[in-house]
């Protein structure tokens, strides 16, 4: 009898393991792999995980990602984005914490938002955005801009490299930039006193 349940046992694993490699492809590499930006200054950790879809020669933004509607900013999961200390962004507060990030590309400006709410995938079955804004800890807008090189790969980046650091987001040849300031808890009490 335990013969037979061995038996059983590894006829299913191989079934199981055959239908993983051949329906389900687990080993062939994802067309928008995981990524993820990082920088340490000072005290300041930041971290973004992401995922990096390419053009492959398809129009971008306005097409692919249509303007003026709510973009996962990357493929599959939802984009996210952690700071271990309390930052400005364009005046507003940002406490330290984990949020999703979630974009809405325009022609000429982007709006950004951070949002509290943790979300396992980027869309829904219906390919919507699974986003919720009344998790929207801020919301902010930021201009694009032209680049004169084509960027293949969806990327997302910390700049710092002018003493102002920037949170920069740039595929096809859209780029845009968030600026970033670390907070001290004298900024921190006058923004919540201005709410």
């Amino acid at each position: 009898m335990l013969k037979r349940i061995l038996i059983f046992l590894s006829i299913a694993a191989i079934a199981l393991l055959l239908y993983s490699v051949f329906v389900e492809n687990i080993f062939s590499p994802r067309l928008s792999p995981k990524d993820s930006a990082t920088i340490t200054l000072n005290d300041l950790k930041c971290k973004v995980q992401y995922n990096r879809p390419s053009k492959r020669e398809r129009d971008i933004f306005g097409a692919l990602v249509p303007y003026n509607k709510v973009w996962r900013t990357g493929a599959n999961e939802a984009t996210t984005f952690s700071t271990n200390r309390d930052l400005i962004i364009q005046g507003m507060l940002l406490p330290k914490g984990d949020y999703t990030l979630w974009t809405v590309p325009m022609e000429n400006s982007w709006k950004v938002m951070f949002n509290s709410g943790q979300y396992q995938w980027g869309v829904n079955e219906k390919m919507e955005p699974m986003w919720d804004p009344n998790y929207d800890v801020i919301e902010i807008e930021v201009p694009t801009e032209k680049l004169d090189t084509t960027v293949e790969k969806f990327t997302i980046a910390f700049d710092n490299t002018t003493g102002n650091l920037k949170l920069t987001l740039a595929w096809d040849s859209t780029k845009i930039e968030i600026p970033i300031i670390v907070s001290n808890t004298k900024d921190s009490s006058n923004i919540e006193q201005n709410r």
